[in-house]
């Protein structure tokens, strides 16, 4: 989360999902319970995965986790909720004394976050939209596309480049594990351009061709592989991952600038990678 949290609901420096009374994500009785007894809900080769069955909270920075309490869960997310409309309310009191149109306070969120990542997640946005229209506040929701209705004059800004990785910048996306994959995606994302200024109207095979080149693209790109790779987990599978979408790319881009599309070739990787059904490879024109 953007705010961080006030030490009675947590650790400070991990913000509303890290409050002790939270489940714990990283606990799962794949992998914490008898052998014997999970065996029948796991891999059917024997090994241990996550299950989604999750009996500990955070508890705390420590091996030891203590058992999920639903209510304890429950009352920090509506400590939290409370916490982040009052602090809503007062960033907008202090920001409207300076402005001319009332303010905009823009919240993106990863979406994975609720519900996956933080269990509690869509519970505190249940409390929290309850609190907003029911609590005395000084605000309303709006999208950025209302905001915008309402008042179309407002001052252009570039915000600094932040993310939510480690260290609130692009570090878990580029640094020296993973450095050497932009390249192979910038020189494959220029190429996806190329094609599509070759090819602007492409009908039947040749256009289901380049519709799969953009798949290939979007899949390579994917920030998972670049994140799991710097986390050190299934380090080989990203890489693999990596490796077979822009070797897909870049089979296919050769053969269309060869004029040699291999249509069996085309079947085999569409039914491997046949996500985004009405994707239109002219978006990269």
């Amino acid at each position: 989360m953007i705010l961080k949290v006030l030490d009675k609901y947590g650790a400070q420096s991990l913000g509303y999902p890290g409050d002790f009374n939270y489940r714990e994500f990283y606990r799962d009785i794949g992998y914490d319970a008898d052998y014997d007894y999970i065996k029948p809900y796991i891999a059917k080769n024997g090994a241990r995965v996550n299950t989604g069955i999750k009996y500990h909270r955070i508890t705390g920075e420590t091996e030891f986790k203590d058992y999920y309490n639903v209510q304890w869960a429950k009352d920090s997310a509506e400590k939290q909720a409370g916490h982040f409309l009052d602090s809503r309310v007062k960033q907008i009191n202090d920001l409207n004394q300076f402005m001319d149109t009332p303010p905009i306070v823009v919240c993106p969120y990863d979406a994975e976050l609720y519900g996956h990542w933080w269990y509690e997640g869509p519970y505190w946005l249940y409390i929290l939209f309850k609190k907003i229209y029911y609590d005395d506040c000084n605000f309303k929701l709006i999208t950025p596309g209302e905001f915008i209705d309402k008042f179309p004059s407002m001052q252009i800004s570039s915000p600094c480049r932040s993310s939510w990785g480690a260290n609130g910048y692009s570090e878990v996306w580029l640094n020296p594990t993973n450095d050497y994959v932009h390249k192979h995606l910038h020189v494959a994302g220029d190429r996806m351009c190329e094609l599509t200024h070759l090819f602007p109207n492409a009908k039947g095979l040749k256009k289901k061709a380049l519709n799969q080149c953009a798949r290939e693209l979007l899949l390579a790109q994917s920030s998972d592989w670049l994140f799991i790779i710097t986390n050190g987990t299934m380090v080989d599978y990203a890489k693999k991952r990596i490796k077979d979408h822009i070797g897909r790319f870049t089979t296919l881009y050769n053969q269309l600038k060869n004029n040699t599309i291999d249509e069996e070739f085309l079947k085999d990787i569409y039914n491997k990678d046949k996500i985004f059904p009405d994707i239109d490879y002219m978006i990269y024109y």
